[in-house]
């Protein structure tokens, strides 16, 4: 099971980070890219939680993805 984070990059773009990774593990030109790669990194590892951050660094949405466990499944409606 593995975390991922979708962070907007130094350069430009957006970069998908694995949970206490210094280095990116993907970079896409557009968000939506960019967590479309991370939900299939962490479907890959077993499930996890997906992280998607604003341009100000907040995180402003979270998905998990299976076959991990919802901790909050009535309020995960958007996805």
């Amino acid at each position: 099971m593995a975390n991922y984070n979708v962070v907007k990059g130094q350069n430009g773009g957006w970069n998908v980070k694995r949970d206490n990774a210094e280095r990116a593990s993907a970079h896409t030109d557009t968000q939506q890219e960019a967590e479309k790669e991370a939900k299939q990194f962490s479907s890959n590892s077993g499930g996890g939680e997906v992280r998607i951050h604003g341009l100000d660094g907040k995180i402003r949405d979270s998905d998990t993805v299976p076959p991990a466990h919802d901790p909050y499944p009535p309020k995960d409606n958007r996805h």
